[in-house]
């Protein structure tokens, strides 16, 4: 007879892929609860609006719902650049580019970013999230034009 538990354990590798369908979402929810509720959310990287970390699941829900709903960028697309599973098998560190759209120009603008995701009994208990800061600026609308992350990128699709 088949097993048929639906209570499957998620590994990390499916723990980042609903990550990014959370960031594409913009869903604080579906974000926060990937997390155990004592995660721990880093940015080792100064980002302008975001504190160098968030302390358990609700507070990665309040600072991500904060800062989505506060953003007039879009989200297009995550481009998974790679996955490195580690000999830990409760880590994975993920390379991607975030593609978005700001509601109030045509151009894209790019943010590079590194993952390390913690992942324990199928949920995050750790993340260190290496953003572009300068890129975070500029998908808020609120850097310096011209840099590399805030450039149109519509010639690279």
């Amino acid at each position: 007879m088949p097993n048929l538990d639906k209570t499957a354990v998620r590994t990390p590798r499916s723990v980042l892929t609903s990550y990014y369908r959370a960031m594409l979402d913009k869903s604080a929810d579906d974000l926060a609860d990937l997390y155990a509720m004592d995660a721990v959310h880093e940015f080792p990287f100064a980002s302008p609006g975001f504190p160098p970390r968030y302390e358990g699941r609700e507070a990665v829900r309040a600072g991500y719902r904060a800062a989505w709903g506060a953003s007039p960028a879009r989200m297009l697309e995550v481009r998974r650049i790679a996955a490195h599973e580690t000999t830990d098998p409760e880590v994975i560190i993920a390379e991607h580019v975030v593609v978005g759209k700001l509601a109030t120009k045509a151009t894209e603008f790019t943010v590079p970013g590194l993952l390390v995701l913690h992942v324990r009994d199928g949920l995050i208990t750790r993340v260190r999230d290496y953003m572009d800061g300068l890129g975070v600026v500029a998908a808020r609308g609120e850097g310096p034009t011209g840099t590399a992350a805030a450039q149109d990128t519509a010639g690279q699709h």
